[in-house]
């Protein structure tokens, strides 16, 4: 015979243990854990229940006698929704069963950073779950439920969850959740100031369509895929992101999603930051058209014209951390930076019209890690044409006819540029340093991270949904689910998976008793309750 027994340990807690009679002495089958709460002791008996399922066994009596709740684990917001209603009166001296657990703290706290960044407006409570579900364990529609249940929620029906992502694209909730990010990056910060890069998301579909298709893939993937802009604030907090078709160049995305951001928020001197795979001659001459600034980086390839006349007077030298401050050409066909001249011309977007406004730096440690990529490079050159390596033809191999060559007057002028690195701008130096501005670029970090939690942690793809209003609806979400990561991340100043670890094992236990049910939350050590009072801003008390 199998049977669960509570002890009494010294420490005063009360142990579980799945207990077998064998030859008339009790023996352990498996200890279950230790509790010293009530709550912890219901969730132990529960999954003591569950081991002896599979045994056969009856149901049993847990013998709890739940203590009334004093206070509530999380004081009540404005908005009830957000919160589990107050549970009955229990009445004592009953025998009880645990009726569900749940990670509602977890549930909760996510809760209320997405009330305070004001996306309850003009959205729905499925809509709530469905972000804080992909936060927590991002997976399809399917599991959502699932996820939703483990919170402690009472989980919304496929049906409803597949009708909120089409209020969502036919209710324009994008453009709600946008305006309340501006809000909130604007009261938190500065928003002149916007990085933006852009990214694809493939679906595991074979067939393209009017939106998903098959274009160029940093993975090398073939899949159907869709390009996504995403603009940011300097910290990476989202503020507008775009949807394209997969096949479109990058840099097309740029202009429309900066112009629709600055025109909605009537932001008339925005300072756009990009990499270099948006340096495009008309994505520049049309950003300055439309009154705004940009800092992009600049390719190498740029460097020789650019500082002809620092190699004329100087030569090829440099010191670590060095800035070149000079001019970079429009088109090709200008230049306006006389190498005659010994000092670097101060750019002047009135004196200078055909050119631009170039920064160079100079990075010792750079210049050995481009110097270790240029030997690699070499070297690889080098086998394709000894014929040891089969490859497409590679970097500083030159054909003519059948016959190939280690083209080392290339190779010469790429040692000649290591460490070096460019930054275009229209910003004058009378607004902005030399220094300022490379400091402004190295920013972009930010939206390339939140590019990395949107695809790991958010698991923004693969995409599983067809047509265009679920993929933009879909893309919202995961904007949404961005904003509420980002801001619980820089309350706590930890990353959003170690949140989850931490708070997910707060299980409240819901135990009925003569028909009453009474919710007993979980036991919060010191440094878990630092967390949540980080994410809420509310003092916690349990």
């Amino acid at each position: 015979m199998v049977f669960i027994r509570r002890v009494r340990t010294a420490s005063g807690a009360t142990a579980v243990q799945v207990v077998e009679y064998r030859q008339g002495r009790q023996q352990i089958v498996e200890h279950v854990g230790s509790a010293h709460t009530e709550a912890e002791l219901g969730v132990l008996m529960a999954r003591a229940q569950d081991l002896l399922a599979p045994l056969g066994q009856a149901a049993f009596d847990l013998g709890v006698e739940p203590s009334p709740l004093l206070k509530p684990l999380v004081p009540a917001p404005t908005s009830p929704a957000l919160w589990s209603a107050p549970a009955q009166a229990v009445v004592r001296g009953t025998a009880g069963r645990v009726v569900s657990t749940g990670s509602g703290v977890l549930y909760d706290a996510l809760a209320q950073v997405f009330t305070q960044l004001g996306f309850t407006a003009g959205t729905t409570e499925a809509f709530r779950d469905l972000v804080i579900a992909r936060i927590v364990e991002p997976t399809s529609i399917l599991d959502v439920g699932r996820v939703l249940t483990d919170l402690g929620r009472v989980a919304p029906s496929e049906k409803t969850l597949r009708r909120t992502l089409e209020r969502c694209a036919a209710g324009k909730w994008r453009e709600q959740i946008a305006a309340a990010c501006f809000t909130h990056a604007l009261a938190s910060g500065d928003v002149s100031l916007c990085l933006y890069d852009v990214t694809t998301l493939y679906f595991e579909a074979e067939k393209e369509d009017d939106l998903r298709k098959v274009g160029f893939s940093k993975e090398r993937r073939v899949d159907p895929q869709i390009v996504v802009g995403l603009l940011v604030d300097r910290h990476g907090f989202p503020l507008e992101i775009g949807c394209f078709e997969g096949n479109t160049a990058e840099t097309t995305t740029l202009l429309p999603i900066v112009t629709a951001f600055a025109q909605r928020h009537e932001i008339a001197d925005l300072v756009i930051v990009a990499d270099a795979g948006m340096l495009s001659a008309k994505n520049l001459r049309e950003l300055d058209e439309a009154g705004q600034h940009f800092i992009v980086g600049s390719r190498s390839v740029k460097a020789p014209l650019d500082l002809a006349s620092h190699f004329r007077w100087h030569g090829d030298a440099f010191t670590d951390g060095q800035v070149i401050d000079t001019l970079t050409p429009k088109t090709a066909r200008t230049s306006e930076n006389d190498v005659l001249v010994k000092n670097e011309p101060v750019w002047d977007a009135q004196e200078h019209p055909g050119s631009w406004r170039a920064v160079w730096a100079y990075s010792r440690k750079r210049a050995v890690r481009d110097n270790i990529t240029l030997t690699l490079q070499e070297n690889k050159a080098r086998a394709v044409i000894a014929g040891e390596k089969a490859s497409r033809t590679p970097r500083f191999v030159s054909v003519k006819g059948s016959d190939r060559s280690l083209d080392e007057a290339s190779l010469a002028r790429a040692r000649r540029l290591v460490g070096l690195k460019g930054y275009v701008t229209n910003l004058p130096a009378t607004r902005m340093s030399a220094a300022e501005v490379i400091s402004s670029y190295h920013d972009l970090w930010n939206v390339e991270q939140s590019f990395r939690l949107s695809k790991t942690d958010l698991a923004a793809r693969p995409m599983f949904v067809r047509n265009r209003d679920t993929i933009e609806a879909h893309l919202t979400l995961v904007m949404t689910a961005l904003a509420v990561v980002r801001e619980t991340q820089k309350r706590t100043g930890l990353g959003i998976k170690t949140i989850v670890r931490r708070l997910r094992p707060l299980r409240s236990a819901t135990i009925a008793i003569n028909g009453a049910t009474q919710t007993f939350p979980p036991t919060i050590d010191p440094d878990r309750q630092v967390i949540l009072e980080a994410i809420t801003h509310v003092p916690l008390t349990h």
